[in-house]
């Protein structure tokens, strides 16, 4: 590749898609398996229906589809891909990788591919990481994925937290290329990852292979969780926009991990960001952890919303305590 004297290479978005499972399951249908209502769902999240994964779909399946769709739309192939990652926390195994399955499924011969785990900021730490890669000239395309079937770590009698989470994929196809070194380039313009393991208890899953060799189910405690989102992820996005000199009236589009329709708007305005520029699927998709930022970006897109040259601040919050945003110029 030839670089323009002075020029940098940017990690820029080529293609996108999406995939989520036919079955939805409603507000209406929880009504009917646990004591919980629409109305005190709605008010406490947002969300009015979840997408659940088919018996025979698995996180790879998800992710295989997706991942189909962002190279269609790129007009790539998998031979083209170098850079594959899957950010999820619901694996088909224990190994080997989403990554890989999802590499032979598209003919990637080549490469190198890998899953990374955090939780549902896992696609900001993977899109972070196929920056780092790509913009050190090491790899030319990548491809970065957010895939998640949280439907089986849930405690169907746990009214808490098995009302917000759904399953889904999407992915993105990012290629290196030149830049100007301003915020004026296309591409990924900077990106910020927080963690604090001190929270454990606030957000986990009570399972897993070293401990009770078995899958386990989430447990969160949401009032805790509620109260440090806001401030986690003002903390990144505010580091974004130092990096760079930008401000919230210079963003065409907020992006945010959709959780909770409350942490959404509370975010934003503690951000001074206009309502009207940011995005909320939380509705229709409820969490689908690292799925979460890129299907709320490819509905945004797919709508005629985010168009080229926006400016987009992608910004999400996990257990871990994991957090992260990133600054796209579309």
């Amino acid at each position: 590749m030839t670089r323009p004297q002075n020029a940098v290479l940017r990690s820029v978005v080529i293609g996108l898609g999406s995939y989520l499972p036919k079955r939805i399951l409603s507000n209406a249908d929880l009504e009917k398996m646990l004591d919980t209502s629409d109305a005190w769902i709605t008010q406490r999240t947002g969300i009015k229906l979840r997408h659940i994964a088919a018996d025979d779909e698995r996180t790879s399946t998800l992710a295989t589809h997706a991942a189909r769709a962002a190279l269609a739309e790129a007009g790539l192939e998998g031979k083209d891909i170098d850079l594959l990652i899957v950010a999820t926390t619901t694996p088909d195994y224990t190994f080997p990788s989403v990554a890989t399955q999802v590499q032979a499924a598209i003919g990637m011969t080549g490469g190198v591919a890998f899953d990374l785990q955090a939780v549902c900021s896992g696609f900001i730490f993977a899109l972070t990481t196929a920056d780092k890669f790509l913009t050190a000239g090491s790899h030319k395309r990548a491809l970065v994925i957010g895939a998640e079937i949280f439907s089986r770590l849930l405690d169907w009698k746990d009214r808490g937290t098995c009302v917000l989470f759904g399953d889904g994929a999407a992915a993105m196809v990012l290629e290196a290329q030149p830049g100007g070194g301003t915020t004026a380039d296309r591409g990924v313009l900077t990106a910020h990852l927080r963690s604090d393991g001190r929270h454990f208890s606030k957000l986990y899953v009570d399972g897993g292979p070293s401990s009770t060799q078995t899958a386990g189910h989430i447990r969160m405690e949401g009032r805790e969780v509620f109260k440090l989102a806001v401030t986690m992820i003002t903390d990144v996005v505010e580091a974004a926009f130092a990096a760079t000199g930008t401000t919230a009236e210079d963003l065409d589009w907020f992006v945010p991990h959709q959780a909770n329709a409350r942490i959404i708007d509370a975010s934003a305005e503690k951000l001074n960001i206009a309502p009207q520029k940011v995005v909320k699927t939380v509705a229709f998709h409820g969490n689908t952890s690292a799925a979460s930022v890129p299907l709320a970006l490819a509905a945004a897109r797919a709508d005629g919303r985010i168009k080229p040259g926006d400016l987009v601040m992608l910004e999400a919050m996990g257990g871990g305590f994991t957090w992260g945003a990133a600054l796209v110029r579309w």
